[in-house]
Protein backbone atom coordinates (compact mmCIF):
# COMPACT_ATOMS: atom_id res chain seq x y z
CA UNK A 1 0.00 0.00 0.00
CA UNK A 2 2.69 2.39 0.74
CA UNK A 3 4.96 1.46 -2.38
CA UNK A 4 2.18 2.87 -4.70
CA UNK A 5 2.99 5.64 -6.96
CA UNK A 6 0.42 8.56 -6.23
CA UNK A 7 -0.40 11.09 -8.26
CA UNK A 8 0.97 14.22 -7.43
CA UNK A 9 -2.41 15.81 -5.25
CA UNK A 10 -2.15 12.86 -2.91
CA UNK A 11 1.21 13.03 -2.87
CA UNK A 12 1.01 16.45 -1.02
CA UNK A 13 -2.58 15.60 0.67
CA UNK A 14 0.09 12.59 2.15
CA UNK A 15 3.00 14.88 3.15
CA UNK A 16 0.50 17.85 4.91
CA UNK A 17 -1.03 14.89 7.15
CA UNK A 18 3.12 13.20 7.85
CA UNK A 19 4.52 14.89 11.09
CA UNK A 20 8.51 15.91 11.44
CA UNK A 21 9.84 13.93 14.27
CA UNK A 22 13.26 14.64 15.87
CA UNK A 23 15.23 12.67 18.73
CA UNK A 24 13.47 12.13 21.55
CA UNK A 25 10.18 14.06 20.21
CA UNK A 26 6.93 11.55 20.59
CA UNK A 27 4.71 12.16 17.72
CA UNK A 28 0.54 11.13 18.14
CA UNK A 29 -0.89 9.25 15.83
CA UNK A 30 -4.44 11.25 15.84
CA UNK A 31 -7.27 11.03 13.23
CA UNK A 32 -5.90 13.27 10.93
CA UNK A 33 -2.79 11.43 10.50
CA UNK A 34 -4.40 7.78 10.22
CA UNK A 35 -5.57 6.47 6.97
CA UNK A 36 -7.63 3.45 6.12
CA UNK A 37 -8.84 1.11 3.23
CA UNK A 38 -10.17 -2.52 2.08
CA UNK A 39 -7.16 -4.73 1.43
CA UNK A 40 -6.92 -7.08 -0.97
CA UNK A 41 -8.32 -9.61 1.22
CA UNK A 42 -11.43 -6.88 2.26
CA UNK A 43 -11.92 -6.54 -1.70
CA UNK A 44 -12.64 -9.74 -2.28
CA UNK A 45 -14.60 -9.78 0.87
CA UNK A 46 -17.03 -7.37 -0.45
CA UNK A 47 -17.12 -8.59 -3.93
CA UNK A 48 -18.73 -12.21 -1.79
CA UNK A 49 -21.22 -9.57 -0.30
CA UNK A 50 -22.01 -8.07 -3.32
CA UNK A 51 -23.00 -11.97 -4.85
CA UNK A 52 -24.69 -12.95 -1.58
CA UNK A 53 -27.10 -9.43 -1.72
CA UNK A 54 -27.37 -10.75 -5.47
CA UNK A 55 -28.44 -14.03 -4.71
CA UNK A 56 -30.39 -12.79 -1.88
CA UNK A 57 -32.67 -10.60 -3.81
CA UNK A 58 -32.92 -12.72 -7.30
CA UNK A 59 -34.18 -15.56 -4.75
CA UNK A 60 -35.80 -13.76 -2.06
CA UNK A 61 -34.17 -15.87 0.23
CA UNK A 62 -34.61 -14.28 3.84
CA UNK A 63 -31.79 -16.87 4.81
CA UNK A 64 -28.80 -15.22 2.63
CA UNK A 65 -30.26 -11.96 3.34
CA UNK A 66 -29.38 -12.75 7.21
CA UNK A 67 -26.07 -14.05 6.67
CA UNK A 68 -25.18 -11.30 4.14
CA UNK A 69 -25.71 -8.11 6.56
CA UNK A 70 -24.50 -9.98 9.52
CA UNK A 71 -21.02 -10.27 7.46
CA UNK A 72 -21.38 -6.82 6.55
CA UNK A 73 -22.10 -5.12 10.09
CA UNK A 74 -18.58 -8.27 10.89
CA UNK A 75 -16.46 -6.26 8.40
CA UNK A 76 -17.71 -2.44 9.44
CA UNK A 77 -16.65 -3.88 13.50
CA UNK A 78 -13.56 -5.20 12.26
CA UNK A 79 -12.70 -1.51 10.65
CA UNK A 80 -13.56 -0.25 13.58
CA UNK A 81 -11.08 -2.29 15.40
CA UNK A 82 -8.26 -2.22 13.09
CA UNK A 83 -8.16 1.63 13.25
CA UNK A 84 -8.47 2.07 16.98
CA UNK A 85 -5.48 -0.49 16.94
CA UNK A 86 -3.28 2.32 16.05
CA UNK A 87 -5.26 5.42 17.47
CA UNK A 88 -3.18 7.35 19.96
CA UNK A 89 -0.14 5.61 19.66
CA UNK A 90 2.73 7.66 20.27
CA UNK A 91 5.78 6.70 18.60
CA UNK A 92 9.50 8.62 19.67
CA UNK A 93 13.12 7.74 18.27
CA UNK A 94 15.29 7.37 21.45
CA UNK A 95 18.91 6.57 19.99
CA UNK A 96 20.37 5.96 16.69
CA UNK A 97 23.49 3.49 16.25
CA UNK A 98 26.67 4.06 14.14
CA UNK A 99 27.37 1.27 11.60
CA UNK A 100 30.25 0.56 8.77
CA UNK A 101 29.24 1.59 5.08
CA UNK A 102 27.28 -1.23 3.47
CA UNK A 103 26.14 -2.15 6.84
CA UNK A 104 22.66 -1.36 8.49
CA UNK A 105 22.13 1.68 10.76
CA UNK A 106 19.62 0.61 13.73
CA UNK A 107 17.42 3.15 14.94
CA UNK A 108 15.46 2.27 18.30
CA UNK A 109 11.97 3.74 18.65
CA UNK A 110 9.65 3.17 21.49
CA UNK A 111 6.11 3.16 20.93
CA UNK A 112 3.84 4.31 23.86
CA UNK A 113 -0.22 3.24 24.02
CA UNK A 114 -2.41 5.23 26.57
CA UNK A 115 -4.79 2.97 27.51
CA UNK A 116 -5.05 -0.61 26.24
CA UNK A 117 -2.35 -3.18 24.83
CA UNK A 118 -2.08 -3.23 20.59
CA UNK A 119 -1.32 -6.09 18.62
CA UNK A 120 0.49 -6.98 15.08
CA UNK A 121 1.74 -3.12 14.11
CA UNK A 122 4.25 -3.20 11.81
CA UNK A 123 7.13 -0.39 10.89
CA UNK A 124 8.67 -0.32 8.03
CA UNK A 125 11.45 2.21 6.02
CA UNK A 126 12.31 1.82 2.60
CA UNK A 127 14.25 -1.13 3.24
CA UNK A 128 12.98 -2.81 5.61
CA UNK A 129 10.26 -4.30 8.00
CA UNK A 130 9.11 -4.67 11.69
CA UNK A 131 6.68 -6.76 13.56
CA UNK A 132 5.90 -5.89 17.03
CA UNK A 133 3.28 -5.11 19.77
CA UNK A 134 2.16 -3.38 22.47
CA UNK A 135 2.02 -5.30 25.36
CA UNK A 136 -0.10 -5.69 29.12
CA UNK A 137 2.40 -2.58 30.28
CA UNK A 138 1.70 -0.36 27.02
CA UNK A 139 5.30 0.32 26.22
CA UNK A 140 7.13 -1.33 23.83
CA UNK A 141 10.86 -0.72 22.27
CA UNK A 142 12.09 -2.03 18.40
CA UNK A 143 15.09 -1.53 16.52
CA UNK A 144 14.23 -0.62 13.08
CA UNK A 145 17.49 -0.89 10.92
CA UNK A 146 18.16 0.90 7.70
CA UNK A 147 20.39 0.00 4.73
CA UNK A 148 23.03 1.89 3.98
CA UNK A 149 25.60 2.52 1.21
CA UNK A 150 28.70 5.25 1.71
CA UNK A 151 29.65 6.85 4.72
CA UNK A 152 28.49 10.08 5.82
CA UNK A 153 25.39 10.48 7.87
CA UNK A 154 22.36 8.61 7.92
CA UNK A 155 18.58 9.73 8.48
CA UNK A 156 15.78 7.03 9.41
CA UNK A 157 13.75 9.19 6.85
CA UNK A 158 9.92 8.39 6.74
CA UNK A 159 8.68 5.46 8.89
CA UNK A 160 5.14 3.80 7.93
CA UNK A 161 3.19 2.37 10.74
CA UNK A 162 0.68 -0.41 9.98
CA UNK A 163 -1.63 -2.53 10.96
CA UNK A 164 -4.27 -5.10 9.48
CA UNK A 165 -5.69 -6.64 12.82
CA UNK A 166 -7.91 -8.31 13.36
CA UNK A 167 -8.71 -9.65 10.31
CA UNK A 168 -6.73 -8.19 7.61
CA UNK A 169 -10.08 -6.67 5.87
CA UNK A 170 -8.59 -3.56 6.32
CA UNK A 171 -5.00 -2.21 5.71
CA UNK A 172 -4.49 0.93 8.46
CA UNK A 173 -1.82 3.12 8.35
CA UNK A 174 0.25 6.30 9.32
CA UNK A 175 3.31 8.14 7.97
CA UNK A 176 6.12 10.14 10.03
CA UNK A 177 9.30 11.68 8.86
CA UNK A 178 11.82 11.00 11.65
CA UNK A 179 14.90 13.65 10.99
CA UNK A 180 17.26 11.74 13.37
CA UNK A 181 20.57 10.83 12.05
CA UNK A 182 22.69 7.77 12.42
CA UNK A 183 26.65 8.29 11.33
CA UNK A 184 27.85 6.12 9.05
CA UNK A 185 31.13 5.23 9.32
CA UNK A 186 33.80 4.38 6.64
CA UNK A 187 33.77 0.79 5.47
CA UNK A 188 37.98 -0.79 6.57
CA UNK A 189 39.59 -2.39 4.46
CA UNK A 190 40.28 -6.55 4.99
CA UNK A 191 42.84 -6.70 7.93
CA UNK A 192 46.18 -8.06 6.62
CA UNK A 193 48.30 -5.03 6.05
CA UNK A 194 49.91 -4.09 9.71
CA UNK A 195 49.92 -0.69 11.67
CA UNK A 196 52.45 2.18 10.56
CA UNK A 197 55.85 2.38 12.33
CA UNK A 198 56.00 3.24 15.94
CA UNK A 199 56.01 6.97 17.29
CA UNK A 200 58.01 5.95 20.61
CA UNK A 201 59.92 2.46 20.60
CA UNK A 202 59.73 0.00 23.30
CA UNK A 203 63.29 -0.20 25.42
CA UNK A 204 64.32 -2.33 28.02
CA UNK A 205 64.33 0.05 31.19
CA UNK A 206 60.49 0.67 32.24
CA UNK A 207 60.26 4.18 31.61
CA UNK A 208 57.77 4.61 29.19
CA UNK A 209 54.91 5.60 31.75
CA UNK A 210 51.88 3.96 32.21
CA UNK A 211 51.55 0.87 30.36
CA UNK A 212 50.08 -2.82 30.06
CA UNK A 213 53.17 -5.23 30.25
CA UNK A 214 54.95 -5.29 33.34
CA UNK A 215 53.46 -5.10 37.13
CA UNK A 216 55.15 -2.18 39.43
CA UNK A 217 52.79 -2.14 42.08
CA UNK A 218 49.46 -0.98 44.07
CA UNK A 219 47.99 2.55 44.13
CA UNK A 220 44.88 3.92 45.81
CA UNK A 221 41.52 2.63 43.91
CA UNK A 222 40.41 5.47 42.03
CA UNK A 223 37.10 5.73 40.37
CA UNK A 224 36.74 4.60 36.68
CA UNK A 225 39.58 2.17 36.95
CA UNK A 226 39.50 -0.81 35.36
CA UNK A 227 37.92 -4.08 37.41
CA UNK A 228 40.54 -6.25 35.91
CA UNK A 229 43.29 -4.38 37.63
CA UNK A 230 41.67 -4.13 40.93
CA UNK A 231 43.63 -6.07 43.82
CA UNK A 232 40.45 -8.76 44.82
CA UNK A 233 42.60 -10.01 47.36
CA UNK A 234 43.13 -7.22 49.51
CA UNK A 235 39.50 -6.47 48.63
CA UNK A 236 38.65 -10.11 50.28
CA UNK A 237 40.62 -9.37 53.49
CA UNK A 238 38.71 -6.18 54.03
CA UNK A 239 41.45 -3.66 53.13
CA UNK A 240 40.58 -0.69 51.23
CA UNK A 241 40.58 -1.11 47.19
CA UNK A 242 43.92 -1.59 45.55
CA UNK A 243 44.71 -0.91 41.92
CA UNK A 244 47.62 -2.83 40.37
CA UNK A 245 49.65 -0.61 37.73
CA UNK A 246 51.87 -2.02 35.37
CA UNK A 247 55.06 -0.38 33.85
CA UNK A 248 55.17 0.29 30.31
CA UNK A 249 58.06 -1.30 28.50
CA UNK A 250 56.33 -1.07 25.61
CA UNK A 251 54.11 1.35 24.88
CA UNK A 252 53.99 2.68 21.66
CA UNK A 253 52.40 5.65 19.90
CA UNK A 254 51.45 5.61 16.20
CA UNK A 255 49.99 8.63 14.14
CA UNK A 256 47.55 7.64 11.67
CA UNK A 257 48.26 10.12 9.00
CA UNK A 258 46.85 10.74 6.19
CA UNK A 259 49.68 12.57 4.08
CA UNK A 260 51.53 8.63 4.59
CA UNK A 261 49.28 7.07 2.54
CA UNK A 262 49.71 7.37 -1.34
CA UNK A 263 46.17 6.56 -2.89
CA UNK A 264 44.72 9.34 -4.78
CA UNK A 265 41.25 7.99 -4.31
CA UNK A 266 40.26 9.61 -0.48
CA UNK A 267 37.69 7.18 0.17
CA UNK A 268 40.47 3.96 0.26
CA UNK A 269 42.65 6.43 2.12
CA UNK A 270 39.51 6.64 4.75
CA UNK A 271 38.97 3.30 4.80
CA UNK A 272 42.62 2.52 5.67
CA UNK A 273 42.94 4.63 8.46
CA UNK A 274 39.69 3.20 9.53
CA UNK A 275 41.37 -0.36 9.80
CA UNK A 276 44.11 1.15 10.95
CA UNK A 277 42.01 2.67 14.15
CA UNK A 278 40.13 -0.96 15.01
CA UNK A 279 43.09 -2.78 14.69
CA UNK A 280 45.22 -0.42 17.18
CA UNK A 281 42.10 -0.12 19.51
CA UNK A 282 42.31 -3.70 19.67
CA UNK A 283 45.84 -4.18 20.25
CA UNK A 284 45.47 -1.86 22.78
CA UNK A 285 47.90 0.88 21.17
CA UNK A 286 47.81 4.70 21.67
CA UNK A 287 46.99 6.36 18.95
CA UNK A 288 46.33 9.76 17.01
CA UNK A 289 44.75 10.79 13.99
CA UNK A 290 46.02 13.41 11.56
CA UNK A 291 43.33 14.50 8.38
CA UNK A 292 43.79 17.99 6.84
CA UNK A 293 42.49 20.54 8.94
CA UNK A 294 42.07 18.30 11.92
CA UNK A 295 44.31 16.55 14.06
CA UNK A 296 43.10 14.38 17.15
CA UNK A 297 45.38 13.52 19.90
CA UNK A 298 47.01 10.11 21.07
CA UNK A 299 44.78 8.76 23.09
CA UNK A 300 43.30 4.71 23.58
CA UNK A 301 39.71 3.78 24.72
CA UNK A 302 36.02 3.61 23.43
CA UNK A 303 35.44 7.44 23.62
CA UNK A 304 38.72 7.96 21.41
CA UNK A 305 37.88 5.01 18.68
CA UNK A 306 34.12 7.09 18.51
CA UNK A 307 35.81 9.93 18.14
CA UNK A 308 38.20 8.86 15.37
CA UNK A 309 35.29 7.04 13.28
CA UNK A 310 33.22 10.07 13.93
CA UNK A 311 35.93 12.35 12.47
CA UNK A 312 36.49 9.95 9.63
CA UNK A 313 32.82 9.50 8.63
CA UNK A 314 32.24 13.70 8.71
CA UNK A 315 35.57 14.10 6.96
CA UNK A 316 34.79 16.90 3.55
Amino acid sequence: MASLALPNPLKRFFAARTPQATLHEPVTLTGQRIFILPSRLGLGFSFLLLVMLAGAINYNNSLVFGMTFLLAGLALTAMLHTYRNLAGISVRIENAEAAFAGEAVHFSLVLNSPDRAREAIELASDDHQVMTEIGPDLRTRCRLPRGTRKRGRQTLGKVTLSSQYPLGLFYCWSHIAFQTEALVYPKPVPAGEPLPDAARKPNQDGDQGRGNDDFQGFRHYHPGDSPRHLNWKALAREQPPLTKTFGGDRVEERWFDWEQLGSPDPELRLSQLCRWVLDAERQQVRYGLRLPNLSLPLDHGAAHRRRCLAALAEFQ
